[in-house]
């Protein structure tokens, strides 16, 4: 290797060092709760197909209607030619959903907040964000180019005091969390965060990534009835499909179209994606059992395992971590449940801090209770 890539070389020999190598692993679809990964057939408890929908007969028949009807690709960005009949439809029905005048499709979770953020932020801004917020909103934040302060995890009486420091400073304020937090599964204290917000007169910008499908009013999210003022979320994960959205005033949606990267540079989903939203959407209102289905089994896996002595942390919904520590143990503890059918990712630093390497487990509808036995009976093997 010529001395120009030396840095590849250090990089990945650094992460090695540290047992933060991270390496692609080819996995079958499976049914249900199983996947197979290596001609394995194993229980799945990393997925964030929460409520099993990616699978559904009729996101797949929705899927193969807009195809058939609209082609392969959307062709353009949206303010070309790319602004399909698909995405009226599918944003009017969202914007209802989530009570707001309106919503905006993007492309992905990580580029609708790597790109709102800097939109709605210029040089004289201030950004107040969470500590565990996800990468892609501190990546937004970065790209923003203003000045970034962070607050204690859910600390109100931190964030206020930043508040009372920094308003006289700031002609423009943005408060920006998770409504559940992907690594600990918890919930932000909305109520109190859009009070605060109302108070200073910043602007509170919620991901709801996690929590869309599967919390608050007919599933569409915690934020629902709050007032929020930019949510933005995902149907990759309890939507079984892929795209993201924001939801928020009719003049918020006119300023995104002319003022956000990542709606103006980038081509227009296509249409078999925008298929599978629209019979998520019909599905998810509806799906009440399985939700409650799935916080049951994830009050069932939680309780179990901190009656055995593990650390869960804060989690209160379907993501349950299960805290482990050095990279190395949290390697080895992923490696046996793998060798016993469960598939559990090691979660490591720089996604989670040094020293809080962890098991994630993410429960979904599709699992049984059986299988939560067989998590629970697994890890007290582990810990005896």
């Amino acid at each position: 290797m010529s001395a120009k890539w030396a840095f590849l070389e250090a990089a990945l020999a650094a992460r090695r060092e540290r047992m933060q190598m991270r390496r692609l692993e080819t996995v079958e679809g499976g049914d249900g709760a199983a996947i197979e990964v290596g001609g394995r057939r194993m229980l799945n408890f990393c997925s964030n197909d929460y409520l099993g929908l990616s699978r559904h007969p009729l996101l797949q028949q929705r899927a193969a209607d807009y195809l058939a009807r609209y082609g392969t690709g959307s062709g353009s960005s949206r303010l070309i030619c790319g602004n399909h009949a698909y995405f009226g439809p599918v944003e009017e029905r969202l914007a209802a959903l989530k009570g707001t005048e309106a919503a905006l499709v993007f492309n992905s979770g990580f580029q609708a907040n790597a790109t709102i953020l800097p939109a709605l932020a210029d040089r004289e801004t201030l950004i107040l964000s969470d500590r565990l917020n996800h990468n892609s909103l501190i990546q937004g934040a970065r790209l923003a180019r203003c000045r970034v302060e962070i607050f204690a995890h859910n600390d109100m009486a931190h964030l206020r005091a930043l508040l009372d420091r920094h308003r006289p400073s700031f002609r423009r304020i943005l408060i920006v969390t998770e409504s559940v937090f992907s690594m600990d599964g918890d919930l932000c204290p909305l109520a109190e965060l859009a009070a605060l917000a109302r108070a200073f007169g910043a602007i509170l910008v919620v991901d709801e990534a996690h929590a869309t499908g599967v919390i608050g009013p007919k599933g569409m999210g915690l934020s629902c009835g709050h007032g929020v003022d930019v949510t933005i979320g995902t149907f990759s994960k309890a939507c079984g499909g892929f795209g993201a959205y924001v939801a928020g005033s009719r003049q918020l949606r006119d300023y995104l179209i002319n003022c956000c990267a990542g709606i103006i540079y980038s081509t227009a989903l296509p249409p078999a994606v925008l298929g599978a939203v629209d019979g998520a959407l019909e599905l998810v209102p509806g799906m009440e059992a399985e939700r409650r289905r799935l916080h049951a089994h994830a009050d069932l896996l939680r309780t179990a395992l901190r009656r055995m002595g593990w650390d869960c942390g804060p989690s209160s919904t379907q993501i349950v971590p299960v805290m482990v520590g050095s990279e190395g143990e949290t390697l080895a503890l992923s490696q046996w449940l793998g060798a016993h059918g469960i598939y559990a990712s090691a979660i490591r630093p720089p996604t989670v801090e040094k020293e809080k390497s962890r098991i994630r487990l993410a429960v979904t509808a599709m699992h049984t209770t059986e299988d939560i036995e067989r998590v629970i009976e697994a890890f007290g093997q582990w810990k005896n």
